[in-house]
């Protein structure tokens, strides 16, 4: 499992997040951000060329050293200097309040004490901070729920961790949080993939 995560599972995660629709909705989601960014689950870049000019400045969380390296050009395009910020969301090494937006797309389903991450990303947020997310997750519908957590298991070992039924506004509110905007919507594609394409796409203030 050593070899598939480190040297396979970033290249998958990649091709498969960096399709038309995903990056679309990458783009939504990024023209909330602003000022001083972090974004936990950093990957390979991808949110980079979907920065605003409005962001001064990256601080990026990823524990992916292939990925980081993979990241490297879209890194030396970005207008706004990126650094690489620790490797684990579940414990930031930034000081309190010192970002005024932060970033988590795809993210919020693998890391593996979630609440414990969000809280970190509460505490270093500024007063009337945002976290910017896109994630997937719990669907509404109880057949879909059904199979997602069937399938929970198997998704969690090949695909780094990540569970299909996390339920995102939820944790999200529980870690402190108001949410101000939050769509909610399957992304496109056959049926069958339901228990992976349900989508939250939303921003939410530090109370």
């Amino acid at each position: 499992m050593g070899l598939w995560t480190d040297r396979v599972l970033p290249h998958i995660v990649d091709k498969s997040l960096s399709t038309g629709g995903v990056m679309n909705e990458r783009q939504l989601a990024c023209a909330r951000l602003e000022g001083r960014v972090l974004e936990i689950g950093f990957g390979s870049g991808l949110n980079i060329e979907k920065y605003p000019t409005t962001v001064e400045s990256v601080s990026a969380v990823e524990p992916s050293d292939l990925a980081w390296r993979m990241s490297a050009d879209r890194r030396a395009a970005s207008p706004a200097p990126i650094t690489r910020s620790g490797l684990d969301g579940q414990s930031l090494g930034e000081p309190d309040e010192s970002f005024d937006t932060v970033l988590s797309t795809f993210t919020l389903c693998t890391i593996p004490d979630v609440e414990r991450a969000l809280r970190e990303v509460n505490r270093v947020l500024r007063p009337g901070g945002t976290l910017v997310f896109l994630e997937h997750g719990l669907a509404p519908e109880p057949g879909v729920v059904r199979w997602q957590r069937r399938l929970d298991p198997l998704q969690h070992l090949v695909a780094g961790g990540c569970h299909l039924s996390r339920d995102v506004p939820a944790l999200v509110r529980s870690a402190g949080f108001e949410i101000v905007a939050l769509e909610q919507r399957y992304l496109p594609g056959p049926r069958v993939g339901r228990p992976w394409t349900y989508g939250y796409s939303g921003s939410a203030t530090r109370s």
